[in-house]
């Protein structure tokens, strides 16, 4: 019978694994799955804007919306896994003995590719919350009214698992010795941030605003 996924199990299964001793699920599955609510809150704003008199005008902009956020949301679902599955090869690498040089030089080859499939998986991670950001922008200005919260949350959401999958880049990127290629890593990550984190804000704003006026 094959192993349970991350995203099998159920909402108290998988915040019991988080909370225990296993090193997976991490920050990096958890800032996917917080990126997948988030994602699906824009969805549900789609949903609750399309067929309403009221939002004919943006109607179809609202369905095309929507579908983009489902996709958004199955790809940071995946990413779930993938983060466990990527954290598995740096775990052996741990592992590795290193009592000659040679043994040493191996481990260190072996580290150095596991450290940056390690921070592939959280920037994909941010990479997809950006776009999730974007769509809530338009899902807080355009969706109804009766959802601008579930818009605002999503952002939060969509943030903080912006901001979560980048701490798993720099944790790992700071123990990778080629230096050259952590440095192109971590401004990718940093770059990422400098312009999603404040969007998320932004939305967050903006639906306040909305809401109290």
């Amino acid at each position: 019978m094959a192993a349970e996924t991350m995203t099998e199990m159920s909402c108290a299964g998988f915040v019991r694994e988080l909370g225990g001793r296993a090193p997976v699920p991490g920050g990096g599955g958890a800032s996917a799955l917080v990126g997948a609510i988030g994602a699906a809150l824009g969805g549900m704003v789609a949903a609750l804007t399309a067929g309403k008199r009221k939002y004919a005008d943006v109607e179809a902009e609202m369905l095309e919306l929507g579908q983009a956020a489902s996709r958004l949301q199955e790809s940071l679902l995946e990413l779930v896994q993938a983060d466990a599955d990527a954290f598995e090869p740096l775990s052996r690498a741990y592992g590795m003995p290193a009592g000659s040089e040679g043994l040493r030089a191996e481990k260190e080859r072996v580290m150095e590719a596991a450290l940056e499939r390690a921070c592939s998986v959280p920037l994909e991670i941010m990479r997809k919350c950006g776009e999730a950001l974007e769509l809530q922008r338009e899902f807080a200005r355009k969706g109804s009214r009766l959802a601008v919260s579930d818009a605002g949350a999503g952002a939060l959401f969509c943030g903080a698992a912006l901001e979560g999958a980048s701490l798993n880049v720099f944790i790992n990127t700071s123990l990778m010795k080629d230096r050259g290629r952590a440095s192109a890593l971590e401004a990718e990550a940093q770059g990422l941030l400098d312009e999603y984190a404040a969007l998320a804000k932004q939305v967050y704003g903006e639906a306040l605003a909305a809401i109290r006026g």
